[in-house]
Parts: structure tokens; sequence; C-alpha cells
């Protein structure tokens, strides 16, 4: 039997998190979606520490995503905390910002987000985008996908340079546009995938 899809969701506006879900729920129906409204959560969530400590309760997730403005410890401590266990190195996690200073994604990128999306771009394009994230991790439970990977429109939208996971998932679209070498990554190097 497949296992579920999980994604974690870290939120603290309750209206986002509602909008996340829905969105996640009509693209892929059958993912787990467990929620949390701050970075000290998260990273209970993620030790499977307090009360996320059943982990067939509170699975661990293939993808996090992360608002980088949260209560008690922000999104870019919360992202810096996860590089910096081994376990977790290639775990995906998108951030989610409201903001459009493209300081706040170069922050992000180089606390470790794989990508980051702007929540005015959409819930549903951030769905397509978790689809593009999380690749051959998602593809390969028991979620059923309705829709396809988000392909460049030729759009104001720019592809992230240096981004491509090793798996060969093309690379996803961000609204925000980095500057050069802000990924955390050294030049031509790609940030695989955590392996199951």
């Amino acid at each position: 039997m497949a296992r579920s899809i999980t994604i974690l969701v870290v939120e603290d506006e309750p209206n986002d998190a509602v909008l996340v879900n829905l969105a996640l729920q009509k693209i892929m129906p059958g993912v787990l979606l467990p929620m949390v409204s701050d970075g000290i959560q998260a990273l209970e969530y993620l030790k499977g520490s307090g009360p996320y400590a059943d982990r067939s309760l509170y699975p661990f997730p293939d993808v996090v995503l992360l608002d980088l403005k949260l209560p008690l410890m922000d999104g870019f401590e919360v992202l810096r905390w996860i590089r910096q266990q081994p376990e977790f190195k290639f775990l995906p996690v998108i951030g989610l910002t409201g903001s459009m200073r493209n300081e706040d994604t170069r922050l992000a990128l180089e606390a470790g987000a794989n990508f980051c999306a702007l929540k005015s771009q959409g819930f549903r394009r951030l769905a397509e985008l978790v689809m593009q994230v999380g690749g051959a991790n998602l593809t390969a439970g028991s979620v059923e996908v309705r829709a396809t990977p988000v392909q460049s429109s030729g759009s104001s939208e720019t592809l992230c340079s240096g981004c491509e996971p090793a798996n060969s998932v093309p690379p996803a679209i961000i609204p925000i546009v980095p500057s050069e070498g802000t990924d955390g990554l050294s030049p031509g190097e790609h940030r695989p995938h955590r392996s199951k």
C-alpha cells in the first residue's frame, strides 16, 4: 500500500492557511496537510517531539511550506535550523512571503529555502509550485495529481538560476528574482531532493 504524501504548512495567518489547504486538496486530493502556526511548533513537528511525537499521526513531511514572517521564531531561523540537521539536508522547503522585497527572497535562499513564492501569486499557483519542487517525492506516493507542473509562459516570472534539482525535475518558477549566487550553492552545484 502506497503511503500518503505529507506537506507541512507553517503559516500563522488562519485565512492563508485555509486557502493553502483548499488549493492543495483541489490539485492533490488525499494529500496530508498538517498545519502549525509558529516556528517553535515547526521545529517540534520536524523533530517528532512534544505533541507531534506520534509519527503515525504526524508523519515526516515530503515538502514544507514555510511562511517567512512567523511569531516566536521566524521562517529564516527555522530554515537555518532545518539545514543544520544532516537528516533534513535535502528536505524541500518553499518559503512563503507577502513582501515584494528581493531582500527577503535573498535571505530565505541563503538560509536554505529551495524556492520562494509570493503569496499574492495565488494559492493555486503555489500548489503547482509544490508539485514541481516535490517532483518524484510527490508523484511516487498515493496522491492523485490534477495539475500539470507549471512551465514558463514567457511572462514576467523568471526561472531561478542554479536551482535545478539533481533528479532532473525542471527548475521551479519563482515570482521574485534573487541576486546571482544567493541560493547557497556553489556555481554549477544543484540541490538534490531528499531520498526516501
